[in-house]
């Protein structure tokens, strides 16, 4: 069973951005199922989790419900990543969460990345600020992005191709996905401890008792 967790950066209540992340869901589970693949999926809304987000930043410590927001991203096989976009990048509560995510959290995660806007001008955003912040993060990033302008929503969304970018993009991430085959979690801190060990176990075969003097 592949995991998948959508995190939604919308702000408003509807939210278009929220509207795309259920479409490439569905999309991207639909293209899985077409394959023989079943799927499940976890949908993270940022706007609620806003103050618990400020709060892990300014403390460092993470609430319970971003604790498990954390915990579904993990523990994903696949996330699908959707923010609104400023100014031709991310919002500051989408690029918030992903600064207070623990380390190495997104390592080898395969990710599609999708953004909404008011007009075309901001798909800009995929390449220029999104791709480069989740490869930062050491995730794998799916060649195709989603970008939506309000006018996809529209009542001549069906000509605006919105519905064809989707399943290019879900079809490449599925590929994606069953590349990379079940994702094995990092465990950080364990690494760091079995590294801690083997200095330690090399400190001790180096250390020379007739050298040690009076």
């Amino acid at each position: 069973m592949t995991k998948l967790t959508i995190v939604t950066g919308g702000l408003r209540e509807p939210s278009s951005t929220r509207l795309l992340a259920d479409r490439l869901d569905e999309a991207v589970r639909a293209e899985l199922a077409e394959q023989g693949v079943p799927a499940t999926s976890t949908i993270i809304e940022l706007r609620p989790l806003g103050r618990a987000i400020m709060d892990a930043m300014l403390t460092g410590f993470a609430g319970a419900d971003l604790e498990a927001a954390f915990e579904a991203v993990g523990s994903a096989d696949g996330l699908i990543a959707v923010t609104p976009a400023f100014n031709a990048s991310y919002s500051g509560l989408f690029k918030s969460f992903f600064d207070v995510v623990p380390e190495e959290i997104l390592s080898d995660m395969p990710v599609m990345i999708a953004a909404t806007g008011g007009t075309e001008r901001h798909s800009l955003v995929l390449e220029h600020a999104m791709r480069p912040m989740f490869s930062y993060l050491h995730a794998v990033v799916s060649p195709t992005g989603v970008y939506a302008a309000t006018d996809d929503f529209g009542a001549q969304h069906t000509a605006s191709g919105l519905s064809e970018r989707i399943g290019r993009a879900s079809a490449d991430f599925a590929r994606l996905l069953r590349s990379c085959g079940p994702r094995q979690r990092r465990d950080v801190f364990a690494e760091e401890l079995t590294a801690m060990e083997s200095l330690l176990q090399k400190a001790t075969r180096d250390d020379d008792p007739g050298s040690v003097e009076d």
